[in-house]
């Protein structure tokens, strides 16, 4: 009878590998469908490929999405079923990874960043009103990201039809985002900093920090960090 492996370590994939620029012929015909359909025929478009795995499918994607978006970097890939809402104002970096059914919900006044060598698990969400995500952000699976709220007043109004108070929301490079965890608005996740599965996040949490519950709480400096007195008192 074999014995149950514990644990084991094996090398990092996404994030380590060397980049490829696209190759020419996908430039060119984002470059002709974006003057073929414009914007909008080209988010109908999407609709035909948005949810096979196929190799065309895969590469309709990305195509897609470069001729629609802001900005848009090499090696990106998109995965069945992701959604969107305000393409145009997406900034995508290089070498990015959306997991299937991830949902981003831009707006047309706003603006949404992911860095170079982000991964995004499957089933993410994210308010991208204002949002920046940095480089080399790993985003577990599920979990989402609120960038506004409303304002419950007048208290005589029901509040969805209140006004919406929209707040930045930050994620700065190296960052790790736990499975189901939950960023609220106007919250800056720190650079190098770790966010525990299912956690709720509703303050800055510092740079290098480790914070993890229901309010997420800091639990911990990562290993090999050595903070200095002010962000002692930053905790």
């Amino acid at each position: 009878m074999s014995e149950l492996v514990k644990s084991r370590i094996v090398k990092a994939v996404h994030g380590s590998q060397e980049l490829k620029p696209d190759p020419d012929y996908e430039m060119g015909l984002a470059e002709y469908l974006r003057h073929q359909y414009g914007n909008n025929g080209l988010i109908e478009l999407y609709a035909r490929f948005a949810i096979g795995d196929g190799d065309f499918d895969v590469l309709m994607r990305r195509v897609i999405w470069r001729a629609v978006a802001s900005r848009f970097g090499h090696g990106v890939r998109i995965s069945s079923g992701v959604g969107f809402k305000h393409l145009e104002t997406f900034e995508i970096g290089n070498k990015v990874f959306i997991g299937s059914q991830t949902y981003i919900q831009g707006r047309f006044d706003g603006r949404c960043v992911i860095g170079n060598q982000v991964w995004i698990g499957p089933q993410s969400y994210f308010d991208a009103r204002d949002l920046i995500i940095e480089d080399y952000v790993g985003w577990g699976p599920g979990a989402k990201v609120l960038g506004s709220t409303h304002t419950a007043l007048p208290i005589d109004v029901p509040i969805i039809q209140t006004d919406l108070e929209i707040k930045s929301v930050k994620v700065e490079e190296g960052a790790d985002i736990g499975m189901n965890a939950v960023i609220l608005p106007g919250v800056t996740i720190g650079k190098g900093s770790i966010v525990g599965a299912g956690a709720v996040v509703n303050k800055d949490v510092a740079p290098y920090a480790i914070v993890a519950g229901v309010p997420a709480r800091f639990l911990r400096w990562r290993e090999g960090y050595e903070p200095s007195e002010n962000m002692e008192n930053a905790k």
